[in-house]
């Protein structure tokens, strides 16, 4: 798994990542301690880097769980969790059917709480304008207070 730009040539911090995602988790603290070890800094920012891109406290150990969950996309669904009892898998698969249907429900009836939100500040933002539009400015001449 490597990184290509554009023009096909990799480079190399692409390089390294795909090496050290190859040889998992461990590869990737002993990369750090060696920074530590050698230039505190570089140390330092594997450790920001683990952090971030949350290597660091993921569950998998193979390639910071990237090639599981891309092993898991390729199967069908419910191929690889199956419990052995057909009952409790014809459950769960209608629990977790439902539970999606509740979601896409739910997140339609929070874009309908948006819509009606953005309407409703529309329709105070026109008011004002109406406002503004109706009430005549008030135009002072210079002169005007001066005597």
């Amino acid at each position: 798994m490597t990184t290509m730009t554009s023009t096909g040539i990799t480079s190399w911090p692409g390089r390294a990542e795909a090496w050290l995602d190859d040889r998992g988790k461990p590869a990737w603290i002993a990369a750090m301690i060696l920074g530590f070890i050698f230039f505190w800094p570089a140390g330092l920012a594997l450790l920001a880097y683990m952090i971030w891109s949350k290597r660091m406290f993921s569950r998998s150990s193979s390639s910071c769980g990237g090639r599981r969950m891309q092993r898991m996309a390729h199967m069908p669904s419910g191929a690889w969790n199956s419990s052995g009892n057909s009952a409790f898998d014809a459950y769960k698969t209608e629990t977790l059917r439902r539970l999606e249907d509740e979601q896409q429900a739910f997140e339609a009836f929070l874009q309908r709480l948006r819509e009606a939100k953005d309407k409703q500040e529309f329709d105070a933002f026109m008011q004002d304008r109406a406002k503004a539009v109706q009430t005549p400015a008030t135009v002072q001449s210079p002169d005007a207070g001066q005597y």
